[in-house]
């Protein structure tokens, strides 16, 4: 038997403990004589019982004589009776809180969690843990089986809480981990290169980056095909640069630099114009505006025969499903080339690789992404020769919080002036990208953080969106809040991002999509570090059908995430968008055919019985021949299921803003 003594105000409380069970408890007074302190009073009661009896003090201190007596902290008037009455007592470390209702349990190094000043037993502790997190309310088991894993990992309750708790949580506490920088490796200076001077002397480049030195040495300026797979900021587009200039300055032929999205194409046409426009010709090909008015056009030459050509996967994609021909390609690079991936326009990208490949076989293929799943499977399929760079020049501070999506503004406004009051080494203040998941959500945030932030997004003019870059390029705004869907396109050297939301519209964003997004935190040439925010709120969803989890649920999966194979397979409408547009590229040659889209990442349905059964597609000669619908299939990126529905439409009424707003319903049911 032990008797563990807990010094508290007024009486101590003693318990008496063999081992496994608190037998009984009791309320000790002492009082100070001519002698030193001797007990004056003990009330006991026996486990079970709820009335305490008087005990006399002679028993108590016949029983301290005869069993251990354990001290849960110093108390000197207690331990000085001890010593005048020659009764050892040892000072043990037990959980104050399971004292509280009988339970001894003492703290050792495993077991022991930090909360406030004192420390608690794990059990307590995730009692504690699970009392606040039930105060959110929706939090699933997963989320809270993440804290309890947090907690295990940190021993410290406090660190964890801020989690919940932001307003009053410190950095430290809402840390979920940090990716380290690595050091510059040394590099060779751009002049050792056999590069073409006026292209070295435009370049601002002094000495190469890491990943741009590793695909000079595996042979990117004699011409092989590569997959390069590296951070954001670590400078790739300038490997891409590199190939094109050196191929058309030894008369292989021009450069096509392909993007996903127009605002990217237009950043990067600015840039090479601006660098390379005194001694070469640079283009831009975005398609055609849905919206025809000045704003939405960029002032820009358009020619298909100039050196460069930065242009939209689907607007060089048009050019060829017109069945139009190409100047002379030298390189070819494919900027964010993740995007085969996507559930709606990977097969197009996939497609239109297929078909460059067929149209420039002579071209170097360069492949450039910041996250992509099994890279070395990737660059197999591509034919390419993998470069692979996982280090990062700028280390990368996580921080996950959980927090109610009305408070997310507040704090949203907080994190982004108090990385703005910050400045770098390099001399460049704390600047914020906010990503969310809907364009009036951009507004609405923006507004709510005040001048010092600006909305981006699609639905913006190209000249809003210009004067949006220039303003943070400058420092003038502290911040822009994005869409999700915009996420490729945003090329702002910001310090730190936040994720207002983990959706893209109403879908929860994939563990690809997120690592492309979180990347943008922290540039080598303007920042220390990077930081990214995640606000998750617990059992938040954007839709009933978005599946997979509340957002707390989905913060954890994509923190802890890995990307999957990119393997996909395409149904009957993305197949048939490409057979017809691969059709159109092989001028009716069945065997080019069969070889282009063997060539294909994707696997395609078995689609030529179908469209030649309902007419779009037939054989003449050994030639394989459209019918106007079916170029219309090509030219317009529409599969056999669309169109069919847009037939069908076009029997019922001639008004095409009826067609367009029911064929939208239906395409919205289907998603």
């Amino acid at each position: 038997m032990s008797i563990i003594v807990n010094p508290r105000r007024g009486p101590y409380r003693l318990y008496f403990y063999d081992g496994r069970r608190v037998t009984g408890s009791g309320d000790l007074e002492l009082s100070k004589t001519g002698k030193g302190c001797r007990p004056k009073e003990f009330r006991y009661r026996e486990a079970g019982r709820s009335h305490p009896r008087h005990v006399p003090t002679k028993d108590l201190l016949r029983e301290f004589r005869r069993e251990r007596v354990y001290l849960t902290g110093e108390d000197e008037p207690f331990r000085s009776m001890c010593s005048d009455l020659q009764v050892p007592v040892t000072v043990i470390r037990v959980c104050r809180t399971c004292l509280l209702v009988d339970r001894i349990t003492p703290l050792k190094q495993k077991n022991a969690v930090k909360y406030g000043r004192e420390e608690i037993c794990m059990h307590c502790a995730k009692n504690e843990l699970r009392r606040e997190a039930g105060y959110m309310g929706g939090m699933g088991m997963k989320s809270i089986g993440h804290l309890e894993n947090m907690l295990e990992m940190y021993q410290d309750l406090d660190r964890v809480l801020g989690m919940l708790q932001p307003e009053a949580s410190k950095p430290a506490q809402t840390l979920f981990d940090r990716l380290e920088p690595h050091a510059i490796r040394e590099t060779q200076p751009i002049t050792a290169l056999p590069l073409p001077k006026k292209f070295i002397q435009a370049s601002g480049v002094k000495n190469l980056m890491p990943v741009q030195q590793l695909c000079v040495d595996a042979g990117l300026l004699k011409g092989r095909d590569q997959l390069v797979v590296a951070a954001t900021a670590s400078g790739k587009t300038f490997i891409g640069e590199m190939a094109g200039v050196k191929n058309h300055s030894e008369g292989r032929g021009g450069m096509l630099f392909l993007v996903p999205l127009v605002a990217l194409a237009n950043q990067k046409y600015r840039r090479f114009t601006e660098r390379y426009g005194d001694f070469l010709n640079v283009s831009l090909l975005t398609g055609v505006s849905r919206i025809h008015i000045p704003e939405t056009r960029v002032n820009a030459r358009r020619s298909m025969k100039s050196d460069i050509i930065v242009g939209t996967y689907e607007g060089v994609d048009h050019h060829l499903r017109m069945g139009r021909r190409l100047a002379k390609v030298g390189t070819v690079v494919i900027d964010e080339v993740q995007m085969l991936e996507d559930a709606d326009r990977g097969h197009r990208l996939d497609g239109l690789i297929a078909r460059l490949r067929h149209v420039a076989p002579h071209a170097q293929f360069l492949f450039l992404s910041a996250t992509i799943g099994s890279p070395s499977l990737l660059a197999k399929k591509l034919q390419s020769e993998l470069v692979r760079y996982d280090e990062r020049p700028v280390g990368l501070e996580r921080h996950l919080i959980f927090t109610e999506r009305k408070e997310k503004i507040d704090l949203i406004k907080k994190l982004v002036f108090e990385e703005f009051r910050k400045t770098s080494s390099k001399g460049f203040r704390g600047q914020t990208i906010v990503f969310t998941n809907s364009r009036a959500r951009c507004h609405t945030v923006a507004d709510a953080i005040g001048k010092k932030a600006m909305p981006y997004h699609a639905g913006l003019s190209a000249k809003e969106r210009r004067d949006v870059e220039r303003m943070f390029e400058k420092g003038e705004i502290a911040a822009v809040v994005t869409t999700a869907a915009l996420a490729a396109g945003v090329d702002f050297p910001a310090s730190q991002v936040i994720f207002d939301a983990l959706a893209m519209g109403i879908s929860w964003l994939k563990v690809q999509e997120f690592s492309q997004m979180m990347g943008r935190a922290g540039r080598p040439d303007f920042h220390d570090l990077g930081k990214v925010v995640i606000l998750a709120e617990p059992g938040g969803v954007y839709s009933r059908e978005s599946g997979g989890g509340t957002e707390e649920e989905v913060a954890i999966r994509l923190l802890k995430g890995e990307m999957e194979e990119v393997a996909p397979v395409y149904d009957i409408e993305g197949s048939s968008e490409e057979y017809v547009a691969n059709a159109v590229v092989c001028g009716g040659d069945r065997g080019c055919l069969i070889e282009i889209c063997s060539t294909m990442v994707g696997e395609l349905e078995d689609v030529w019985p179908l469209l030649k059964q309902e007419g779009y597609i037939r054989e003449r000669n050994g030639k394989i021949v459209l019918s106007p619908l079916g170029q219309v299939m090509a030219e317009h990126f529409i599969g056999i299921e669309r169109l069919s529905r847009i037939l069908k439409m076009v029997r019922k009424t001639a008004d095409p803003l009826a067609i367009v707003a029911e064929l939208d319903c239906v395409e919205d049911q289907d998603a």
